[in-house]
């Protein structure tokens, strides 16, 4: 950890002394890396420091100088929020890649350690990525930050990329959800009682729809078509939304068995928000012992698509996955019912930098003889693609 402090301190301090300057087609080369020595005494660039003696790489670092300031990051809260004096949280992997994760204290930067493979896929799809966030402001597409490699002697390199926390909310997040639209091995192994905020559901765990309103649902539903048309270009499968829920009241979380004082927002005060750099007032309120429930609505905070979104959670007489498996021909789909709960939802893509390489091929040929290949994971990325936005589809309905 200090060792990744000590680089980004360094890679971020060194290109904000330099000129803002238009990219160059030379700046998404595979080959524009840069690397740099630590050794524990010092050097004419780097500074002393407690760590061992280890290298540091800087992959494509002009390209992603932009991407920051596209994405609105101020290069001093950037690096202060990793390089400060909080330490960073480490989380545990909520899936089975074996990546270790770390967040900023204050969850607006996430820091994963990824394989040498999805370091190229991504080079490999830096430009066309630039350019799609570019043209797409409201783009669900994970947001990159940063890709480096740490080098310590007699020890294997360690890759890792930094990105934008899609939950970082002053709102409790209630529960969470990885949403693939497979049904294969799609749930936890917790009983109900266990499950909590931290724990990451699944596709098969769904239980309820999402009813938007007229407008985000033609938002979103064009937005989540030019993503995955772009990751099916770019030969991507295997990606999720990442679908963060506060429920927005005492009955409302009561109903789903959560405790009343996590309902209202987690603390008080003005924040930038993590994405474009605007501010938003959030509500002021305590815990607890708050008399005036109506202001909680009548001070909106900042929304935008996959942030602060209003919404009614649907409970499904049948769980969402059902339906969609059930009715795969576009038959007529039951509607939810059960009665709603007014939420705020927090969504985007992740995990999109597996392509459809040999190992998820045979993966599909294997997995297809236990069971139907449509209910898997490993697809195809067109028909991975088909599947996911149907699936999308299901879980979010239009607001009558």
């Amino acid at each position: 950890m200090l060792n990744l402090q000590l680089g980004i301190s360094y890679s971020v301090g060194k290109s904000s002394a330099l000129p803002f300057q238009k990219l160059a087609a030379s700046d998404f080369d595979p080959r524009e890396k840069v690397w740099t020595r630590f050794p524990p005494e010092g050097s004419k660039f780097t500074p002393p420091h407690h760590s061992v003696d280890f290298r540091w790489k800087d992959y494509c670092p002009a390209v992603f100088r932009h991407l920051r300031k596209l994405f609105g990051v101020d290069p001093a809260e950037y690096m202060l929020a990793i390089c400060g004096n909080d330490t960073l949280r480490e989380l545990a992997s909520p899936g089975k890649s074996g990546s270790c994760f770390f967040i900023t204290q204050d969850d607006r930067f996430m820091i994963k350690t990824v394989k040498k493979s999805e370091v190229k896929v991504l080079i490999r799809m830096l430009r066309s990525y630039y350019e799609h966030v570019r043209q797409y402001k409201s783009t669900l597409l994970t947001r990159f930050y940063g890709t480096h490699c740490i080098k310590q002697a007699g020890c294997p390199k360690v890759r890792f990329i930094i990105m934008g926390n899609f939950c970082c909310s002053e709102y409790k997040i209630h529960r969470r959800f990885d949403l693939k639209g497979s049904s294969h091995g799609r749930t936890i192994d917790k009983t109900e009682r266990k499950i909590d905020e931290t724990t990451t559901l699944k596709d098969l765990d769904l239980q309820y729809a999402f009813r938007l309103q007229r407008f985000w649902y033609e938002e979103l539903m064009k937005q989540i078509q030019m993503d995955c048309t772009f990751l099916e270009t770019q030969g991507i499968m295997d990606y999720s939304l990442l679908l963060g829920v506060h429920f927005r009241n005492d009955y409302s979380v009561s109903k789903i068995g959560i405790s009343q004082h996590i309902a209202f927002p987690k603390s008080t005060g003005k924040r930038k928000s993590f994405e474009g750099g605007s501010s938003f007032c959030e509500l002021c309120f305590v815990e607890s012992g708050c008399k005036d429930r109506d202001l909680i609505d009548s001070r909106k905070p900042f929304i935008q698509l996959g942030i602060n979104m209003p919404a009614q959670a649907e409970r499904s007489s049948k769980k969402i996955l059902d339906n969609f498996l059930l009715n795969e021909r576009h038959l007529f789909i039951t509607p939810p019912s059960g009665g709603s709960c007014d939420v705020y939802l927090f969504f985007g893509i992740i995990d999109i930098l597996q392509d459809y390489d040999i190992t998820k091929k045979l993966e599909h040929a294997y997995k297809s003889f236990q069971v139907n290949p449509d209910y898997i994971s490993a697809v195809d990325p067109k028909l991975y693609s088909r599947r996911f936005q149907d699936f999308i589809r299901r879980v979010f309905i239009k607001e009558q």
